[in-house]
């Protein structure tokens, strides 16, 4: 931290304005480092209220932008840094928003963010997962608006969205969103900033998990990996919390590993925390290994996990911040200067399919674009009538994939043979069209076949020139996707995975679309 952190900070509160800015952290192998090859361990605090942290759903589509509520910041900031803080982690930003005057604030205190890329009404569903135009376009605003702020470390593309053994192929999803945020940034952005996930700790998948978004090329892959980790209750130890074990199976993983959530309640609640475990986080037991953590969390609310509890425009620290500010004035992690530390750790190989991990590791969805999915719905000849509401969108796709499963090939996903139709990541209008135009065709174009009781309609297609390659390509993939799925479908030796298709559109339609069209959300949703 600068020595003029506490100067700065009092200026930046009074004033408003901007310090010089934090040098950015970068990685190098299983470590972070400051720009001066110092080591950097993060001392985090989870920072934003009703959000769906833990993985869970808030039941509410919206949120409080921590980083554009001034007033607040002014207020918390100094508590957190008495702390000695140097991270904080937001669920959920505002990528319209404007968050200079509380990043100057953060880094004026030495505070760097990470933060997740989703909000509550546009995230990875566990269950009816997708990666479309929609999510990259919300994943790629999110990097745009933070991307000015060099005290910013990072993003998540998902939390805790699988968590379990029957909801696997939601992975393949989020890490398509790695995949593609990494590129974003690479493209767009002038220094390092990297794109992780932050998974719960479910004995059946977490080595398939953890090894899942560590495979593979560099470029798909996780650059950190957080755990959100909850076993060190009260009084424990390395060996009765299980950290002995974390440490020992991430001794050999390829990026840095840090807990993204941490700080048990039991058996006290919050305010009976004592932070044995912050100790051992800081201890040289574990610092090879893992990189610090990230205390869940600083506001006081129901579910009784908080440091300070809020009332009004005033703030109360509780016992527990208390007891966490004494155990972090006499932490001092040992480090290791960058130019003295040659990374050896190799990524992880792909798990292999089974009864608890349902995603092949060499393929993901497509980059979701915007251009070929307009391209594809001008080219059609059948596309749903203007006035066809979403809420009919389910009834039109199960009958079509039901009556004509090569039809919805191309905007179907298959997680175990890894075969994604070209346009699985279309709007649900583009994807409809796609599927009524196949059905269309495939009848030799009759009348009755575009129809649908007036919820299809004719139209003259046209693509333009530029759009020949893109979409010539794009039908060869739907042809390979129908041809895979018709070869998983009769290798009953293969694990196989549920479709990522129109089914769970038809599924949802009641739900999913008509909350869409309202501008509501979609049922469960997580951040």
């Amino acid at each position: 931290m600068r020595a003029s952190t506490a100067s700065l900070l009092s200026a930046s509160l009074l004033l408003g304005q901007a310090s010089a800015a934090l040098p950015p952290i970068i990685m190098k192998g299983t470590k972070f480092f400051y720009e001066n090859g110092t080591q950097f361990f993060m001392n985090g605090i989870a920072y934003q209220q009703d959000s769906a942290a833990r993985g869970a759903s808030t039941g509410s589509t919206k949120y409080a932008d921590p980083l554009a509520d001034v007033e607040a910041c002014k207020r918390d900031v100094r508590l957190m840094q008495a702390l000695k803080t140097n991270t904080i982690r937001t669920y959920a930003i505002d990528p319209t928003a404007n968050h200079d005057e509380c990043m100057a604030l953060l880094d004026a205190a030495g505070i760097y963010v990470i933060s997740d890329l989703s909000e509550p009404a546009l995230s990875i569903n566990r269950d009816d997962p997708k990666w479309d135009v929609e999510l990259y376009q919300r994943y790629t605003g999110v990097v745009d608006n933070l991307s000015k702020y060099s005290n910013v470390i990072g993003f998540f593309a998902g939390n805790e969205v699988t968590n379990n053994n029957t909801n696997t192929p939601a992975s393949a999803y989020v890490k398509a969103a790695v995949r593609d945020t990494k590129a974003y940034i690479k493209n767009n952005v002038d220094r390092w900033m990297g794109v992780g996930y932050a998974a719960n700790d479910d004995a059946d998948i977490r080595v398939q998990i953890a090894h899942y978004f560590n495979c593979g090329d560099e470029e798909d892959a996780i650059d950190y990996w957080g755990y959100n980790i909850y076993s060190w209750c009260g009084e424990s130890s390395m060996s009765k919390s299980g950290y002995d074990t974390q440490v020992d199976f991430f001794r050999n993983y390829s990026v840095p590993v840090f807990f993204a959530e941490y700080g048990c309640n039991l058996p006290d609640g919050a305010d009976g925390r004592i932070w044995q475990e912050t100790t051992a986080l800081y201890s040289d037991e574990m610092t090879d290994v893992i990189s610090g953590g990230i205390v869940y969390m600083y506001f006081q609310e129901t579910n009784d996990y908080g440091l300070v509890s809020v009332s009004g425009d005033s703030a109360s620290t509780m016992a527990n911040y208390d007891a966490l500010k004494t155990v972090m004035s006499s932490v001092a992690p040992s480090s290791t200067a960058m130019d003295a530390y040659t990374p050896t750790n190799s990524p992880a190989a792909c798990p292999d399919l089974g009864s608890s991990w349902k995603v092949k590791g060499e393929t993901l969805p497509p980059t979701p674009d915007p251009s070929l999915c307009e391209c594809m719905f001008a080219s059609l000849s059948c596309v749903p009538a203007s006035s066809t509401s979403p809420e009919d969108y389910g009834a039109i796709f199960g009958y079509v994939c039901s009556e004509a499963p090569d039809a919805c090939a191309g905007i179907s996903g298959n997680t175990t043979s890894g075969v994604y139709g070209a346009f699985s990541m279309c709007d649900a209008t583009q994807q409809l069209g796609y599927v009524l135009d196949q059905y269309y065709k495939a009848q030799n174009s009759a009348a009755t076949a575009c129809d649908f009781e007036g919820q299809a309609t004719v139209q003259e297609g046209a693509a333009d020139s530029s759009c020949s390659a893109a979409l010539s390509s794009a039908s060869a993939m739907a042809t390979a996707t129908s041809a895979a799925d018709a070869e998983t479908s009769s290798n009953a030796a293969v694990a196989r995975g549920p479709v990522r298709a129109v089914f769970g559109l038809a599924d949802a339609a009641m739900g999913l679309y008509v909350l869409v069209a309202m501008g509501v959300g979609a049922g469960m949703v997580l951040l």
